[in-house]
């Protein structure tokens, strides 16, 4: 019920729907708050069981009140209630339940639950093996409680963003916002993140002062103080996660706090980086385990406070209090101060609070009653029981220090037996500095003078000075917590985590099976493993694993705490990333052109290239591959092939570098010439191949296939700063610096003749050489190489020409009578030869694989060259590099199993495989290159390819991969 307008703030009254029904809410209410203002305490259904729940906090630790916003295409399942910031039109509803939320058909697994205790899908739904995926996951999944999705395609309306600071403030309670204070008072770049609409952490939940002012009061003057120093605050930002280097993620509910805009993002995934960080993110309070804690009107303590000050909102007019720290007696004041009958249950026998309420101390809760809320409770006390009619239950089991960012580097908190809690160890993610009571710090004096300790901490870490700054007065009352878990329950069940349904006696089950580890327990019972990641579970159900086991809580240890903190939605995680923009796409300077010509375009790792040309006539694509392949062998054509890597190199250490990245030597490659190159890793696999240019006595340029440019730039960088940081060598990516075009075929040289300000002749630019060259009067680059089998150059030109020298290429090369040509006459034309592409060097393929073990050095050291040594990647007993050509003009497919013709077709008689398939016009057939075992020396073997998704069945024979000119006269003529 509201008791007071609170410290709401927005721009407006809204009236939203539940369930179809209409609720009133005031301006800053969340979803939670406007429901308990009008009386409603059951919100949704529980995972396994569909029990009833409530709602249990008030921020994004909620386990319980989870539901689903919007419809079609804008609906998202499990929402909190308590972040979901209600607004006018919103529509919400219930989850997973049928046919209503009060009467929930599914309801009827609680009667079942003897039957489906912890581990019962791995005991029951073993057979029939078939019926899992068929059946039971099925239904399983129909039945769990939580929500779904529409199946629509979500509109594109979140954003990715990008951050810099010096120091990141995570968290802007009392700790925080000195912590800022302090690093903006050092001229540091500073920003302060909180999840919550506005700052002031804990101080907007509590009735307390700081510096003579209320505490929200404080708060906000201090946010306005900041933001005049230059202090970035965002709010609605949650830091999810903490990762190398001083980068963290966030999430900011950018418009989902008011009606869908056209010009507004739902949300925004930022990525910070931060010279330093301060995690002042709070704490947790726990629950305590007794007999039927779940159902709805059972809430944390800290929430009733959060209700009542905050929104205005008592839970109910008659509110039990149950703690075993002094901080439930400050619930019981505040509730009793609103006009609330209130009973104080408190575990300790020496508890005197002074409160004018009803008392029972060293008590406990034994039971509750309400299906669906919360009416009686049973309090266990020296004098006997009692029944106490209530409508709430505030329950205070003590705080858990929000250590979650502090472990995503896989770091393990420590336990403090003086606050039984677990808090950040120093050092656990470089650069973070925890404070507060993220810190186990919990007084207000003490987080304040905390954060200029964290802060003090971060600055130096970020290279400024700290300033001098005092922490204003503020309550300074010391916390008292005397441990306590667990109420035994008796016959009845004890709720850890209540919103995948795992109770007192699953964790115990778990040990007794021998799941004594905490990460298999998770596992086995799914304890934390809800929307809540075991924000408000994790403790109690280690402590209660301790005892089964007969360990202490730190011996027990923790879950592995990952990102995100809160959950991320997959939209905003890939915003942008959907139809065109799911991948980068990259054009070459000629993608315009050939557009025009007709072309179609592929892919080709980001790139876009044109797959052929068409011509007037032309029905299918293989007779426009077909010509095109036939103009490079008999005429010219061209082709563009800038999406070629290009590394430019230099420095006195660049063929040293060249030498280990390499398995044949380059440090006496000539200037001028160009040397074909094989690149392994360090397991002796293949990773790239390609040619390498000296262009000066220190410069040199790496061409790598299009697949491979990134993987081959991130290796170099590795080598040159991690395996040989004493070379002086400096590398730069350049592809998208040159466009280049490859020239092929026996009138190459007469059509360069037409663009080249100087002659070409032979004796001038021999196979492999490359020089400087002047094109048209802009200087390039011209390269003798060739992919194609035939005659060829490529010509490189700065990439702002690139348009207009392909042009000229084309109308050269008609003018010779030959023609551009794409992707597939390009495949065409290299499988013919035999060159290889990732389609052979896929990773798992070995020099000795493709026959290009001659080129591992025996006279230097390269990478990979001790595990290219080892016995296993070579000899007749691995699958080798052949060329195939059907008997009878059968089809040949890329994918295919080769198999001996005398053996069954079965997965282990297969010998090989087909890699690479074309019609070649050349030699009027089909031709493929494949692997099969010890296939050199099996040339002229009749072996069967087949195919059985595509139903093909043909018997091949086994040829020399090189189909044309083995020799390589075209070339080298």
């Amino acid at each position: 019920m509201r008791v007071r307008a609170g410290r709401l703030t927005g721009p407006g009254a809204a009236r939203f729907t539940f369930d179809g029904r209409a609720v009133d809410a005031l301006p800053g209410d969340t979803v939670a708050s406007a429901l308990l203002a009008e009386g409603t305490r059951l919100m949704g259904r529980s995972f396994k069981y569909h029990r009833p729940r409530g709602v249990m906090t008030a921020g994004s630790e909620e386990p319980n009140a989870l539901i689903e916003t919007g419809r079609g295409a804008r609906q998202v399942p499990n929402v909190r209630a308590t972040v979901q910031e209600a607004w006018d039109g919103l529509e919400t509803r219930s989850q997973n339940r049928w046919p209503s939320l009060a009467r929930d058909a599914l309801a009827i697994n609680d009667v079942a639950a003897p039957f489906l205790s912890a581990g019962f899908y791995y005991k029951t739904f073993m057979w029939p093996r078939r019926t899992w995926e068929r059946l039971y996951e099925p239904a399983i999944r129909r039945a769990a409680g939580l929500g779904s999705l529409s199946g629509e395609n979500a509109p594109d309306e979140a954003e990715r963003a990008f951050a810099h600071c010096d120091v990141l403030v995570i968290g802007a309670g009392p700790a925080g916002l000195m912590a800022a204070l302090a690093a903006a008072e050092a001229g540091a770049r500073v920003i302060l993140a909180t999840e919550e609409v506005r700052a002031g952490g804990r101080l907007l939940s509590e009735d307390e002062e700081v510096d003579g002012r209320p505490g929200h009061l404080w708060a906000e003057g201090m946010a306005r103080r900041l933001a005049g120093m230059g202090v970035r605050i965002m709010t609605r930002t949650a830091v999810t996660g903490a990762y190398d280097q001083g980068t963290y993620g966030a999430l900011e509910r950018t418009g989902l706090h008011r009606a869908p805009a056209a010009d507004l993002p739902s949300e925004t995934f930022w990525r910070i980086a931060a010279g330093a960080a301060v995690l002042a993110a709070g704490s947790l309070e726990r629950h305590v385990a007794f007999a039927d804690n779940d159902r709805p009107g059972v809430m944390t303590a800290s929430a009733v406070r959060a209700y009542l000050h905050r929104f205005g909102v008592l839970p109910s007019e008659r509110i039990a209090v149950f703690g075993n720290n002094d901080d439930a007696w400050r619930t019981a004041r505040d509730a009793m101060a609103a006009g609330a009958e209130v009973t104080l249950i408190d575990s300790r026998e020496d508890a005197a609070p002074g409160l004018d309420c009803r008392t029972f101390a060293g008590a406990r809760v034994l039971g509750t009653q309400g299906r669906l809320g919360l009416t009686e409770i049973v309090v266990g006390h020296p004098g006997g029981t009692a029944g106490v009619r209530v409508g709430c239950l505030a329950v205070s089991g003590g705080w858990n220090p929000s250590v979650h960012l502090a472990c995503h580097m896989n770091g393990r908190p420590e336990w403090r037996e003086d606050i039984a809690a677990f808090v950040p160890r120093p050092g656990m993610v470089p650069g973070l500095f925890p404070a507060g009571a993220a810190n186990g710090v919990f007084s207000t004096r003490a987080c304040l003078e905390d954060g200029l300790r964290a802060a003090g901490e971060a600055l130096r870490e970020a290279g400024f000075d700290a300033p001098a700054v005092d922490a204003p007065p503020a309550e300074d009352g010391a916390y008292a917590c005397t441990p306590l878990w667990v109420v035994e329950p008796g016959k009845k069940r004890a709720w850890l985590d209540h919103q995948n349904d795992v109770t007192l006696k699953d964790v115990r089950l778990a040990a007794q099976e021998n799941f004594r580890s905490v990460e298999l327990m998770k596992r086995y019972t799914t304890q934390g493993m809800a929307p809540d990641q075991g924000k408000t579970s994790n403790v109690a159900a280690l402590a209660v694993l301790a005892d089964a086991t007969g360990r202490d809580i730190p011996a027990t240890g923790t879950t592995t705490f990952r990102p995100p903190y809160v959950p991320v939605s997959i939209g905003a995680m890939g915003a942008g990333a959907s139809g065109h923009g799911f991948a980068p796409e990259r054009h070459t300077v000629s993608h315009a052109a050939s557009l025009r010509a007709g072309a179609p375009m592929i892919e080709a790792g980001l790139w876009y290239r044109p797959s052929y040309f068409p011509e007037p006539g032309e029905a299918t694509w293989r007779e426009a591959c077909d010509r095109e392949v036939r103009a490079v062998r008999g005429a010219v054509g061209v082709c563009d092939v800038s999406t070629l890597g290009k590394i430019d190199i230099r420095g006195p250490g660049a063929a040293a570098l060249l030498d280990l990245v390499y398995t044949g030597t380059f440090s006496t490659l000539k200037e001028g010439r160009v040397r074909y190159g094989l690149m392994l890793r360090e397991d002796g696999h293949v990773m790239d191949d390609g040619t390498t240019a000296r262009l000066g006595p220190e410069h040199y340029v790496m061409t790598t296939t299009t697949a491979a440019a990134g993987e081959v730039m991130r290796h170099l960088e590795f080598c040159a700063q991690v395996l040989r940081p004493d070379l002086d060598v400096a590398m730069v990516s350049v592809t998208e610096q040159w466009a280049q075009f490859a020239v092929a075929g026996p009138r190459a040289r007469a059509l360069l003749g037409r663009l080249l300000d100087e002659p070409l002749t032979d004796a001038d630019w021999p196979f492999m050489s490359c020089g400087a060259v002047s094109v048209l009067g802009v200087p390039g680059r011209l390269f003798r190489i060739s992919f194609s089998g035939e005659l060829a150059y490529e010509v490189a030109v700065p990439a702002r020409y690139g348009a207009a020298l392909w042009d000229r290429l084309v109308a050269a090369a008609a003018a010779e009578g030959g023609a551009p040509y794409g992707m597939e006459a390009l495949n065409v034309l290299r499988i013919e030869k035999g060159f290889v592409t990732h389609a052979e060097i896929h990773g798992r393929t070995t020099a000795f694989d493709i026959g290009m073990d001659r080129m591992l050095s025996r006279a230097k050291d390269f990478i990979g060259r001790a595990g290219a040594a080892r016995p296993g990647l070579s000899g007749p007993h691995r699958d080798q590099l052949v060329g195939l050509r059907p008997l009878r003009g059968g089809p040949l497919t890329a994918g295919a199993h080769l198999f001996a013709t005398e053996v069954a077709i079965s997965r282990p008689n297969s010998q090989g495989y087909v890699t690479s398939v074309a019609h070649s016009p050349t030699l009027d057939g089909m031709i493929a290159l494949g692997f099969l075992r010890n296939g050199r020396a099996r040339h002229g073997e009749r072996v069967r390819m087949v195919d059985h998704m595509r139903g093909i069945d043909t018997m091949v024979r086994v040829v020399d991969p090189v189909f044309l000119d083995p020799d390589g006269e075209r070339m080298r003529g």
